[in-house]
């Protein structure tokens, strides 16, 4: 449990995900930290006011790794974050990753960590695991405050026994349900990206990430948001159907809420505990 966190609940809100670029904004009121900053950092800026978090504190980022729809703006937010506060914004993120950033987009300051690292920023804990991805060390952030925990898993070619391990742990979490294989294959994409985007160190399917919930779903689980949808490959109503049924053949769904974690626009922020 973090230090000195307060009891107000920790929110979750997805400003972005998808191909086009991602963050997700996870706090508690007193510290709170940015997984991902893919969006520029005009639009993040945007989003966290429209969604009410105008005042919200960002006291770090953490990157899952090196893809530029996940850490694009890592340079420009690092410097209006200076501009504004005076001090510098620490990015945590893995060796690999920092050694694989391309030289235009590395920030003021970054902080290695391990996968599978935990350490306190402010009231809060967070934390990262690996997973498959086809990127030099990309691992999945998770956050908590006062025993609540919230997480994002994306860009993931399979589950893994460390990744089941992580979402039996958390109270909402932003999930990976990337493409409908049939879609995927019938689709736009040249035949090297279809089967990059399939393989064990791509994306998680509609089926994939349908059955790795279904592996781990638990009373504590409050908060289910969909991410990484493709735009190509994917319709949100089919992604939403193939969760929908495994919350309701688990008897929870008065219990579970599902929604969209969207590319164009934030998604409402979502509150566990209080």
């Amino acid at each position: 449990m973090a230090r000195g966190a307060n009891d107000d609940g920790l929110i979750l809100a997805a400003l972005g995900s998808g191909s086009k670029g991602n963050a997700t904004y996870v706090g508690d009121g007193r510290t709170g930290v940015l997984i991902d900053c893919g969006l520029s950092t005009r639009q993040i800026r945007r989003r966290m006011a429209a969604v009410g978090l105008a005042e919200a504190p960002i006291d770090a980022v953490l990157v899952t790794h090196e893809h530029g729809d996940h850490v694009a703006a890592a340079a420009i937010l690092a410097r209006d974050h200076r501009r504004r506060t005076g001090r510098a914004l620490p990015f945590y993120m893995t060796a690999g990753t920092r050694g694989a950033l391309p030289a235009r987009v590395v920030p003021e300051a970054v902080e290695t960590v391990p996968a599978g690292a935990s350490f306190e920023i402010g009231s809060l804990v967070v934390g990262c695991v690996p997973v498959p991805h086809d990127t030099a060390d990309p691992v999945a952030w998770w956050v908590e405050s006062a025993g609540r925990r919230a997480g994002v898993i994306t860009d993931l070619g399979r589950p893994t026994s460390v990744v089941r391990a992580l979402l039996g742990t958390l109270h909402a979490c932003v999930l990976e349900f990337n493409h409908d294989l049939d879609m995927l294959l019938g689709g736009p994409y040249t035949w090297p990206l279809k089967q990059r985007v399939r393989s064990s160190h791509g994306h998680l399917s509609n089926e994939q990430a349908a059955g790795l919930l279904a592996e781990t779903l638990h009373p504590g689980l409050r908060h289910v948001l969909l991410g990484h949808l493709s735009e190509e490959n994917n319709r949100p109503e089919v992604a939403l159907v193939a969760a929908a049924r495994v919350v309701e053949e688990a008897g929870a769904a008065g219990e579970v809420r599902l929604g969209l974690a969207p590319q164009r626009e934030p998604a409402a922020p979502v509150r566990v505990g209080a």
